[in-house]
């Protein structure tokens, strides 16, 4: 009998991916062959599962559905659907602009896709994903949404109001993980550090990530997208005294100065930043701390960005990544501030606070030379195999390159002497 084939383009963040290994599963169950960003395979269904948080995203989105439109006139593909952050923000645009697409779908609507093609959705298995990773390590929602007001966020629009999962259904899925061969989990939502004020009425973070830590086969948690105003000190506890949770901690802080930060309704100052930032130090001696930053939004003064640069130098953030400022229909900005700083200054501010952040992170790596480390190995690339350290997640953070005779195995930990380091990877040896 013949399988359709389903091909699913999943763009955008971690958070995408999850939903479309949950849809994947789903696929799978009701008898399709499936594939993952086969971009030129022939497939007769594509799906893509669009980004939408700013105008590269978007813009990213869009040629990437033109480029499936022009395989679908070249008939190489019979369907396209397109669903996600993009499609759920913009759907009668798209259907008007890009009329050659099957159907548009919300960010969750996976029984509207199930329906369109035939299939009923299988609510036995509305947690159950096809892992799109390799097989030792996967990303954990723990919410959707966002209750947050930020001035240039167009998220909460997409995604609504937060809200949290039960916490048994998230360990069920932990342990579901586990069992199938995964040994960390990153574990994320919009806002970590919000979860369970929602469902159970207090913050519920530090119980959760200690009874995930509990989870025989749990060897790695780390924890995504925590932020500053409101957050729960009860967790750096729980960071300190588990082994298996690592001193690792990625929290968006977009800026420091007072201006900015009220302009930007953070709800925080740049006094209490400075002071959580320590005390998380404090707490958990010898953590990596991952930010993210913002350049170049409505009424950031050159002084506003030299007291930026400064803050970076100073605070010495171990992961660092910085944004330009991308003007957003329906947001506060749009609403009440004007797109005042040119793309060109957007530009020069962030490849200037990157320029500072490269000779940081030089430092960081140079002071692990010599160091041994518990490294894990997540792939082999020609010569070379490529790992992780606890204090760095996939895709956005430094990898360790092995150069090995013996053979190792990928999703296993082995101890690895630093030997070299460049501005943003390592180089070592298995001992």
């Amino acid at each position: 009998m013949y399988m359709k084939k389903v091909n699913i383009i999943s763009l955008g963040c971690s958070k995408n991916l999850v939903d479309t290994e949950l849809l994947l599963k789903q696929l799978v169950k009701a008898g399709y062959e499936v594939a993952v960003d086969a971009e030129k395979e022939e497939a007769d269904i594509v799906i893509i599962n669009t980004c939408g948080f700013i105008g590269d995203a978007k813009e990213e989105s869009v040629n990437t559905i033109l480029e499936q439109v022009r395989r679908k006139t070249d008939g190489e593909v019979d369907r396209i659907l397109v669903m996600g952050c993009l499609s759920q923000r913009y759907k009668s645009e798209l259907e008007v602009e890009i009329p050659e697409v099957d159907a548009y779908f919300g960010k969750f609507d996976w029984k509207g896709i199930l329906n369109y093609l035939g299939n009923s959705y299988d609510e036995t298995i509305r947690n159950q994903r096809l892992l799109t990773t390799p097989s030792h390590y996967a990303y954990l929602k723990i919410a959707e949404g966002c209750n947050r007001t930020c001035s240039y966020c167009a998220i909460p629009i997409m995604t609504g109001k937060y809200q949290s999962r039960e916490m048994e259904e998230i360990l069920e899925e932990c342990r579901n993980l586990v069992k199938n061969g995964v040994k960390e989990l990153l574990v994320m939502a919009q806002d970590l550090t919000y979860y369970g004020t929602d469902l159970y009425g207090e913050n519920k973070l530090a119980e959760l990530i200690s009874r995930m830590a509990d989870i025989e086969g749990v060897v790695w948690i780390k924890l995504h997208y925590a932020y500053p105003a409101g957050f729960p000190l009860e967790i750096l506890k729980v960071m300190r005294e588990r082994e298996n949770v690592c001193n690792y901690l990625d929290i968006a802080l977009q800026h420091c100065s007072d201006s900015m930060l009220q302009t930007m309704r953070r709800g925080v100052t740049k006094e209490q930043t400075i002071s959580l930032v320590n005390k998380i130090r404090k707490e958990v001696p010898g953590i990596f701390l991952r930010t993210t930053l913002m350049a170049g939004h409505p009424g950031e003064t050159e002084k506003d960005f030299e007291e930026l640069c400064a803050f970076v130098r100073e605070m010495k953030f171990e992961r660092l990544g910085v944004f330009a400022y991308s003007h957003e229909e329906d947001t506060y900005c749009d609403k009440y501030y004007k797109d005042d700083v040119p793309l060109k200054v957007k530009k020069r501010r962030t490849e200037k606070i990157m320029e500072i952040q490269r000779e940081i992170s030089r430092e960081v790596n140079d002071s692990m030379i010599g160091k041994t480390m518990r490294v894990l190995i997540d792939r082999k690339e020609e010569d070379y195999y490529i790992g992780r350290t606890e204090y760095d997640s996939p895709e956005v953070d430094p990898e360790v390159l092995i150069h090995s005779d013996k053979l190792l195995k990928i999703g296993e930990f082995y101890d690895v002497k630093i030997t070299g380091a460049y501005d943003y990877d390592l180089t070592g040896e298995v001992l």
